[in-house]
């Protein structure tokens, strides 16, 4: 059994509801994640019903979490968890984790959806939050994914059902703040910034204004390392931003293959509001709703207040230009700091635009004295020839090996990920085994993994992704 602990629900009465997880026919492991459980302090004994939260040790408590959210730019102030819970918490050697199930009925919260999850939404988190996770970026992770024996329906038809088990330093997002301001309940407010500063900012006790500067500096670390990537989020609605500064949510997420700086993969996004290159714009934005919550706790005077949050959120677009830059110095192999950098970041941008993003990164070592091993990437061979010496006169003396170890050469590519949700639907995991063999291990090349290295082939078509609810 798990050994869980209710910090959440202890301190924060008020922001769930208590709820069970409905009774699937035949629970059955799919994955489990043997490493992530060591690290958790967890049995490895655990079952299904264990895991699926439907054989439960009496120290655990269920819950759906309130948090409103701004959607796509829409307030709604009253979102929760429609199709998740949070089982508790364990205590870790790196300090509290939420373990929480998604996809494990309806809640009070689920406004009039079916609560449940199919299976290849639940795989793909499965696999993306490994890749983040063994990319160095923050992100929650998945435990295990429970196959239900149950059919749910989608617009694609029937699928088969599934409940992912969910670790995260914290559930508490932005939208967690908003839910309880919108209701002008400014002690709640405060009581969940204690709470939230206790678990994640022990440093900033008492110090709302220290505690914003915090989270927004987090996030601005967080979506440099996605932009980094190359990843695209999907979905960057405040109630989907978290406090701890963890990537979570991963429904109409994916990784950018040909770099074009206005990719959008969600169908729900069709304004392009959530596309590769808005993602540091709306860090801002989100930022600034978290702020609009915290006023009253930083100065008793509004104007005061006001001025003190604006100036942590002008800062925040230099934060995530820091942290950009110096992650581009890494992947480029550059010699300590010049003023010029970021315009030989910029021009390397121009040059590999519509080239393959990952790719075009990790031969750029090899491009040192080989250019042909670049050229034959880009729609213009000749397109970065001009910068290629000023580059090589920035280069540190190990630079090869630097971004050998800065740029992956294996992400969750979409045309392997698919290949791979197929076939486990079909009842064949040999692909999901490749493909988590290869991004759980991005920077070191093996022999037997290229194909996972590869662009999508011609026949792949536009890519679009869904949330699977």
């Amino acid at each position: 059994m798990i050994p869980f602990q209710q910090d959440f629900a202890t301190a924060l009465p008020g922001l769930y509801v208590d709820w069970q997880a409905d009774a699937v026919p035949d629970p059955q492991i799919l994955r489990f994640n043997a490493p992530l459980a060591a690290d958790l302090g967890l049995p490895p004994d655990l079952t299904a019903q264990q895991l699926a939260g439907l054989d439960l040790p009496a120290s655990a408590r269920p819950v759906a979490q309130a948090y409103a959210g701004h959607q796509f730019g829409g307030f709604s102030p009253r979102l929760g968890d429609g199709r998740a819970l949070l089982l508790g918490e364990v205590l870790t050697p790196k300090g509290l984790r939420d373990i929480a199930l998604k996809g494990s009925g309806a809640t009070p919260f689920s406004r009039g959806a079916d609560g449940k999850a199919a299976l290849g939404p639940v795989l793909r988190e499965f696999i993306v939050a490994e890749a983040m996770h063994a990319l160095g970026i923050p992100t929650t992770r998945a435990l295990a994914a429970i196959a239900t024996g149950q059919q749910v329906l989608r617009e694609a038809g029937p699928q088969p059902g599934a409940v992912l088990v969910r670790v995260a330093s914290s559930h508490l997002r932005v939208g967690t703040f908003q839910y309880l301001a919108a209701q002008g309940d400014m002690e709640g407010v405060r009581r969940l910034a204690d709470y939230a500063i206790a678990r994640h900012y022990p440093h900033r006790t008492g110090d709302y204004v220290g505690f914003l500067t915090d989270v927004a500096a987090a996030q601005a670390r967080l979506v440099a390392q996605w932009m980094l990537v190359g990843f695209v989020h999907g979905v960057m609605n405040t109630d989907n931003m978290t406090i701890s500064g963890e990537t979570i949510d991963y429904g109409p997420c994916a990784f950018m293959e040909a770099y074009a700086p206005g990719t959008v993969f969600s169908s729900i996004d069709r304004q392009g509001r959530y596309a590769y290159v808005n993602q540091p714009l709306i860090l801002g934005w989100n930022l600034a709703r978290l702020a609009e919550t915290l006023l009253p706790l930083i100065d008793a005077d509004e104007g005061r207040a006001v001025e003190r949050a604006t100036r942590i959120l002008e800062g925040v677009a230099a934060q995530y230009q820091d942290a950009w830059l110096d992650g581009m110095r890494r992947k480029l192999g550059l010699d300590g700091k010049d003023a010029g950098d970021r315009d030989l970041v910029e021009a390397f941008l121009q040059g590999i635009e519509g080239a393959d993003w990952t790719l075009s990164f990790r031969r750029l070592s090899r491009a040192m004295d080989d250019p042909s091993r670049l050229r034959v990437l880009l729609a213009q061979p000749d397109r970065l020839d001009d910068w290629l010496p000023r580059w090589k006169a920035r280069l540190a003396p190990d630079a090869a090996a630097r971004m050998d170890a800065a740029n992956p050469l294996y992400i969750p590519r979409n045309e392997r990920v698919e290949e791979a949700l197929a076939a486990a639907e079909a009842g064949d995991q040999a692909p999901l085994d490749g493909l988590l063999d290869a991004v759980r291990d991005p920077f070191n090349e093996r022999q037997g993994l290229e194909k996972y290295a590869l662009p999508a082939s011609e026949g792949f078509g536009t890519y679009r992704t869904f949330c699977g609810t």
